[in-house]
């Protein structure tokens, strides 16, 4: 990881409150990330049809993964009632892309929505319309 960060133009407090949801997570900071959460936050990974309800259960979720791993923020933006983040994940050694969907209300996080696409080629045909990074 290049360990460069971009933000949007303007800070906010939902983007400040991803960007501390992120470094609690990377430091194993369990308290400090179970305030972050509303007591009946739901943490949804659509890909494999997982759901965590409640604050104790998503915090045990992070605590107990049985891999190692490492997060660091990309890009985040939001509103007053929600944001998303693009996140390098380092799981085992493995690098991965999370895309990440929060709900916010009365300042704590109420729903995450966590995606982690599977890069792929693209079919042939479209050389000429495109370059690769």
């Amino acid at each position: 990881m290049d360990g460069s960060t971009v933000w949007p133009v303007s800070h906010n407090t939902t983007v400040d409150l991803i960007h501390r949801y992120v470094t609690r997570l990377e430091a194993r900071d369990w308290d400090g990330f179970a305030v972050l959460l509303h007591p009946d936050v739901v943490y949804r990974l659509p890909q494999t049809r997982e759901v965590i309800r409640g604050r104790d259960g998503y915090v045990r979720f992070n605590r107990e993964y049985p891999d190692i791993w490492h997060l660091r923020l990309v890009e985040a933006y939001g509103d007053s009632s929600g944001g998303a983040a693009r996140i390098r994940v380092d799981v085992s050694g493995e690098e991965a892309t999370a895309l990440v969907f929060f709900t916010i209300r009365d300042g704590l996080i109420t729903a995450v929505r966590d995606w982690w696409p599977t890069p792929y080629d693209p079919p042939p045909g479209r050389e000429h319309l495109t370059t690769r990074e």
